[in-house]
């Protein structure tokens, strides 16, 4: 098994990555939060790519070498972490955003104001 998928799921609240084969079967997967980050740390960019870091280890484990990558929200997480799966030698073929669109459904939330 040498090629698969990851799918970076990143929200304003915490970021996970989820390493799938090519069919789609999960071999593995990791959250900021399933480290110990707690509360605001996990939406940060440290926390991605400690958690790929966690996740390298099982994807070496696998027999991973060639990935297509998914990313899908708005959260500071989802560059960190593509750029640390490259940093770890995956030979990645693809980056593709996967971001929900609406064509004008549900009112978004209120803009937050600190």
């Amino acid at each position: 098994m040498d090629r698969g998928r990851i799918y970076i799921q990143s929200t304003y609240n915490n970021t996970i990555i989820t390493v799938a084969d090519a069919r789609g079967g999960v071999i593995a997967w990791a959250s900021a939060g399933s480290l110990g980050f707690k509360g605001p740390k996990k939406a940060t960019p440290y926390a991605a790519s400690k958690t790929v870091e966690t996740l390298m280890e099982k994807v070496k484990k696998a027999g991973l070498h060639d990935v297509d990558v998914f990313v899908k929200g708005v959260g500071s997480g989802r560059e960190s972490a593509v750029r640390a799966f490259a940093a770890n030698g995956l030979n990645i073929f693809s980056v593709k955003d996967v971001t929900p669109v609406p064509h004008n459904g549900c009112r978004p939330r209120k803009v937050r104001r600190v």
